[in-house]
């Protein structure tokens, strides 16, 4: 069956309370690491491309399976697939918290990965198939954003109190009780759905995405210290492995990415502002988390109240920002997010404002502003005239999209950062070393301002119906062929 039984509003928002559970234990990690990162660095004994690989190992296996899962899900059961991510998930939570060294700490991550890629993309398409109602499902990603706001609100404190009185191994101690009354309650309250007919398995497809995200991150995250001769043959991995999809997902009746989902110039949009955003949100962080702890020289809670400017202003506009994108479309929230990322960027690259408390307050808040509105027309601009059959497909794009965005931004803020700093006058070096990956959150913010202008008019609205009209009469064609 497609669709899940009609369920009264107060079920409804149970099970959308569920989901945000999922979401808040995966966007808590990412923003409880950030904050453990220098005490990592001292007992594990690593270099910033260790840092950098901590954060990235995770989210470039989330990046590259979040399709797979998302189809899998409609294919088998969503349910099913949400409460196998949700064990999964906490075993490697544990997992990471009994870590001996660096090493075994990126291994666990992944296992992470691999759970946590069965939660966000599955639990949207859930959501989708639950409101139905457009303004409805618009106030329902509002909330679902909201979720990001608290968590970047709760992380920093919760995990500077932790590190401070515990230690980092105690972060990932929140995700267990979080993940178990969040497997318990969707075993009782959330109804199974899929889609009517089977997707079928894209293995080819699925190797070239790992190829192609993988080989990237890697020569990204190693070029400042392994040299070009290192680096080039991950390179041209990469460029290969992305030739490959362009060329044998069209081919496929069924492919792991449907590219005629890029017809729509609104998704196109979406997919490559999650990108520019979540790339400006993972160097946002990294820069600034280094600068605080290992700079400033603030303790774990310390450096995270200074992260409230930002968290607040982004728990408090995402549910605004769902407001508009339900009653005025999305071009606003766009245009907020945009000015507001860039204005901030600016204020690092160009006016140094991390070297004084009141500029640093402000450019916090200004990013958090920018942020909190956009996550809303991303996520609604995703599934909105997809048709339901696909939502875990077309849900799973938008979040790869923000898990890669992520995982580039570490990787190259990271990569510049460590080939312009000087490690033996580190303090009095960050700041002008740091300057060239503000520049690039800079390009990040104007991205998503000029795309948001570019992909939320009339003529943009033009190739979603299309391409909405096309999906929706192949699915017709291909329902009547099996019933036949």
């Amino acid at each position: 069956m497609e669709r899940m039984p009609e369920l009264s509003p107060r079920r409804r928002m149970l099970v959308l309370a569920i989901c945000c559970m999922s979401l808040l234990i995966v966007s808590l990690d990412v923003t409880i690491l950030n904050v453990a990162l220098p005490s990592m660095q001292d007992e594990l004994h690593a270099s910033t491309a260790g840092l950098q690989w901590t954060i990235d190992a995770y989210t470039l296996v989330l990046a590259s399976l979040l399709m797979l899962a998302g189809s899998t899900a409609d294919r088998i059961g969503r349910k099913r697939v949400f409460m196998v991510g949700l064990v999964v998930f906490s075993l490697g939570s544990l997992l990471c918290s009994l870590a001996p060294n660096l090493d075994a700490l990126i291994a666990f991550r992944m296992i992470q990965a691999v759970g946590g890629s069965m939660l966000n993309p599955v639990a949207m398409s859930i959501i989708t198939n639950t409101f139905t109602d457009p303004r409805e499902r618009a106030k329902a990603i509002g909330v679902w954003g909201a979720v990001v706001g608290i968590s970047m609100a709760a992380g920093p404190l919760i995990g500077g109190v932790l590190v401070d009185s515990i230690g980092w191994r105690s972060i990932f101690w929140t995700n267990l009780p979080v993940g178990l009354a969040a497997l318990l309650l969707t075993l009782r309250y959330v109804p199974e759905s899929r889609a009517p007919k089977a997707r079928r398995p894209d293995p080819v497809g699925q190797f070239l995405v790992i190829a192609l995200f993988g080989s990237l991150t890697y020569a990204i995250i190693e070029a400042p210290t392994s040299g070009m001769t290192t680096v080039l043959p991950f390179a041209a991995i990469a460029l290969a492995a992305l030739l490959g999809l362009l060329r044998y997902e069209p081919r496929r009746d069924e492919p792991l990415i449907d590219l005629r989902f890029f017809r729509s110039a609104p998704f196109s949009g979406a997919t490559v502002i999650a990108i520019g955003a979540f790339a400006a949100l993972g160097g946002f962080l990294f820069l600034s988390t280094l600068y605080l702890q290992n700079v400033r020289g603030l303790s774990a809670l310390h450096a995270g109240l200074w992260m409230l400017p930002m968290a607040v202003p982004m728990f408090l506009c995402a549910p605004v920002s769902g407001r508009l994108v339900g009653s005025r479309g999305p071009r606003l929230s766009l245009l907020i997010a945009g000015t507001a990322m860039t204005v901030s960027a600016v204020m690092f690259a160009a006016f140094d404002a991390e070297t004084s408390n009141a500029t640093l307050f402000i450019g916090y808040a200004v990013f958090g502003i920018g942020f909190g509105f956009v996550n809303a027309p991303i996520t609604n601009t995703a599934v909105s005239g997809m048709p339901r059959a696909q939502a875990g497909v077309a849900a799973a794009v938008a979040s790869t999209s923000r898990q890669l965005g992520q995982t580039l931004g570490v990787a190259v803020i990271g990569a510049v950062l460590a080939s312009g700093i000087d490690a033996s006058s580190y303090k009095t070096t960050f700041v002008s070393a740091s300057v060239p990956g503000w520049w690039i959150l800079v390009g990040c913010g104007a991205t998503v301002l000029g795309l948001g202008l570019l992909t939320s008019g009339r003529w943009a609205r033009g190739t979603a119906e299309r391409t909405a009209e096309q999906l929706e009469s192949i699915e017709v064609r291909e329902a009547a062929r099996v019933s036949a």
